[in-house]
Order: C-alpha cells, then sequence, then structure tokens
C-alpha cells in the first residue's frame, strides 16, 4: 500500500486536512488492507461490509471510531482510486448522545489542588479558565495572551478556525508568574524539546492521577475541563451565545446541551407537581 498512502497523504494534505486527522485515516486503512488480501482496484462491497463487521462485533470498536474507519474509507475509494460505488452504500453509525462529565465547583477545586508539577497545574487551570480544548492549550503562544485587551487569541483551532476568548485576571497572574518561573520563549508550554508543546497524553495522564488523589469519583479528561467551564458559566448567568462564541462553537446547538447538565437551572426549575400542589393550595400531596 505504499504508492497508495503517499497518494492519500498528499491528496488530504492538498484538501488542508489536519496532520492528525491524516494519521489516523491512514492507520484505518493499513489495518482494512491488513483484514482484506484483496488489492484495492478488486475490493467488493461485501469485503468492506465484512470488515465493518468485525470490527463492531469481534473487536467491539468504539462508534466514534467506526465513523473515523467508514470516512477513511469512503475517501480512498471516492477520491484516490475513483471506485465511489463500492462505499455508496456504507453508512456513519448514529451518534451516541451523551451527557458530558460536569464537576461541581468544590470537585474543581479539589482537582486543582491535587496537581503538584506547576507546569501541569498551569496548563490545565488555563484550559478551565478560557474553556480551550486542551490540543489549544498546549499550542498557546506567547503572543496569543493579549493581557492590553485581556482575550486568548486561539489559533486553528477546530475546523481551522481563529477566535477569541476570555483571559481572567487571575488567569492573567498565573501565566506571569509561570512565565517568571518557566521562561518560555515562543511557545507557553513545551515538553521535553523546547521547540515542541507538551504532549496531550501527558497531561491525560496528570488528570487520571489528580482524580484518583482528590477523590472524585468521576472520569476527568482535560476536556472535563472545558465542558465544566461552559457549565460554570451558564449558571453564573452567562448568555448562551456569549458561551458558544468563547467555545468557537459553530452550531448553538452544541452549546445547548449545558443547558441539560446545569445543576442550577435543573434545581430552579419547578416541577409540574410543585405547581399543582401551589394551585391546590398545598392539598395535591395529601
Amino acid at each position: 500500500m505504499t504508492l497508495l498512502r503517499q497518494r492519500m497523504i498528499e491528496e488530504m494534505t492538498l484538501r488542508n486536512y489536519s496532520p492528525k486527522t491524516i494519521r489516523l485515516y491512514v492507520a484505518h486503512l493499513v489495518k482494512f488492507f491488513d483484514f482484506c488480501s484483496s488489492r484495492p482496484a478488486r475490493v467488493t462491497p461485501e469485503e468492506i461490509r465484512d470488515y465493518l463487521v468485525y470490527l463492531v462485533e469481534v473487536k467491539g470498536t468504539k462508534w466514534g471510531v467506526y465513523n473515523q474507519v467508514v470516512s477513511a474509507l469512503r475517501f480512498l475509494f471516492r477520491e484516490i482510486v475513483r471506485r465511489g460505488e463500492i462505499v455508496e452504500d456504507i453508512r456513519c453509525a448514529r451518534p451516541e448522545k451523551k451527557l458530558p462529565v460536569v464537576l461541581s465547583l468544590e470537585e474543581t477545586n479539589r482537582f486543582f489542588a491535587a496537581i503538584h508539577n506547576f507546569k501541569h497545574r498551569v496548563i490545565l487551570m488555563t484550559a478551565y479558565g478560557a474553556g480551550l480544548r486542551i490540543s489549544e492549550a498546549v499550542r498557546l503562544r506567547l503572543d496569543d495572551i493579549d493581557s492590553e485587551r485581556m482575550v486568548i487569541r486561539v489559533r486553528q483551532g477546530k475546523n481551522k478556525k481563529d477566535r477569541y476568548t476570555k483571559l481572567s485576571p487571575i488567569l492573567l497572574d498565573l501565566l506571569r508568574r509561570y512565565w517568571w518561573a518557566a521562561r518560555p520563549q515562543e511557545l507557553l508550554f513545551t515538553g521535553r524539546r523546547p521547540q515542541q508543546p507538551i504532549s496531550v497524553s501527558t497531561l491525560q495522564s496528570v488528570c487520571r492521577l489528580a482524580q484518583r488523589e482528590a477523590g472524585i469519583p468521576k472520569a476527568i479528561t482535560p476536556h472535563t475541563l472545558r465542558h465544566s467551564f461552559a457549565t460554570h458559566l451558564l449558571e453564573a448567568g452567562t448568555d448562551l451565545r456569549v458561551i458558544q462564541v468563547l467555545l468557537g462553537h459553530a452550531s448553538p446547538l452544541s452549546t445547548a446541551r449545558y443547558t441539560r447538565v446545569s445543576n442550577k437551572l435543573i434545581r430552579q426549575t419547578p416541577s409540574p407537581l410543585d405547581l399543582l400542589a401551589e394551585a391546590e393550595g398545598g392539598d395535591a400531596a395529601r
């Protein structure tokens, strides 16, 4: 698949696919051709279906990964091999609609207190304080922090879009203390190599360790902090449209899901049973 792989990489690069997407698609296709012995020009729709069934029933592949495989196969056979008819009938799985995990303010404090490495704590507090995806946080540069306008510039976030998000005074003070201690040059948060950002996997491990040390029963990832940022703003009375802009959501529907996990909104909404009791003078439950 060497020549095919190179062509795939070139075509995806020309269409401005992210490096991560390119790596994922190529890896999925390598596994597909390990399973399927046919050459690309001879692959049948039945072989593609057999592989997809194998992923679900044997490998227990998560639906998000399953959909990545479908997209990779579609791209290969439509755009590279020019045999789009054999993937015409394969469909992505319907997305699972799960509520995001959100920390309370007290849990958030305990979580940060359990992170003992100063750099790690600053990165994760930056992600929480500005509502950043962790991939956005680790790529921050010194000149993205605009202390005059009190905003943070997010370069090429999801869907290749730039945006600005809020820089709070507390976060600015924290970043200044970090700069004084670490003296970063261009990238704010580097890893072992000075010119490379710290790895996302490192911060995922930090979250797991801090969650256990803090005794929080919820599974915590860096993205949990972004969910918590949005929910805490909503509970503080921030307009959904403002939250949408800060998060960089293309659709207000993506932001509206936080109304379903806000404890404050849930508690403040009267039950019809309470309304019935008020209408009956308190006698409905007797």
